[in-house]
């Protein structure tokens, strides 16, 4: 089953002469196990894709299904319940909660899903401990490094078996070395059945993708699947 799938779908903002048109029919399917990477120039509309395919924004037209669910078929507590337990979204700022620990952040989708707190903190310390941060798991955000935020964002990203990841440039604010990090952390997710959906300005790491979207204008203008590149060392790094 394709785990993300748009149809057409157009956005637009405004009205008459201040009328943005950020996508424009554009069609996209990403199965279980696959990293696309969406690229395009600023304002092209990649921000806008993420948004609409995690639920968080309503296209203007067209269709939007995750795991083979109509998104527009589902009522607002529907698709609270759905981005809590099938999607996972990483952004460029890491977007953790300064007063919990790493495990805590990690956890806390699970919580709010009515997991117990234990069950919880386990399954966050499992994800922590997966992505070698099990020595972090009691740390503060402002006690970690930028990689060791970004990979407890992944973490939350994924905990609880999550099937969709959508990550708006994950790698944006890191150096290279910490950047192959992340990378190689959402290949390792994509290896275990993930979809992976990663929004980037950056030829890099879009060479870790199976397929790259171009965006321009808010249309898809191309796609390609790029040559063997650092992924394809995934599993020396192991």
């Amino acid at each position: 089953m394709t785990m993300l799938e748009l149809r057409r779908v157009s956005k637009v903002y405004g009205q008459g002469p201040a009328q943005v048109h950020a996508m424009r029919e554009v069609d996209l399917a990403v199965e279980p196990g696959t990293m696309v990477a969406v690229m395009g120039p600023s304002g092209s509309g990649k921000s806008t894709l993420l948004t609409i395919a995690g639920s968080l924004e309503e296209p203007s037209a067209g269709q939007v299904l995750v795991g083979g669910q109509d998104l527009a078929a589902l009522s607002r507590n529907d698709k609270a319940r759905l981005r809590r337990r099938s999607i996972g979204f990483v952004f460029q700022d890491f977007n953790l909660l300064p007063g919990l620990t790493a495990a805590e952040n990690v956890a806390l989708p699970l919580e709010l899903d009515g997991v117990s707190a234990r069950k919880a903190h386990q399954a966050g310390l499992r994800e922590l401990d997966a992505l070698g941060l099990a020595d972090r798991a009691a740390h503060f955000p402002d006690q970690l490094s930028g990689g060791e935020r970004q990979r407890v964002a992944i973490a939350r990203a994924v905990v609880g078996g999550r099937q969709l990841l959508l990550a708006d440039e994950p790698s944006g604010a890191l150096d290279s070395a910490n950047g192959d990090v992340v990378l190689r952390m959402i290949r390792t997710a994509c290896a275990q059945g993930v979809a992976a959906v990663v929004v980037t300005h950056d030829a890099q790491l879009a060479s870790w993708a199976d397929r790259v979207v171009f965006i321009r204008d808010g249309r898809v203008i191309d796609q390609t699947v790029p040559a063997p590149g650092p992924e394809s060392l995934l599993g020396q790094h192991r």
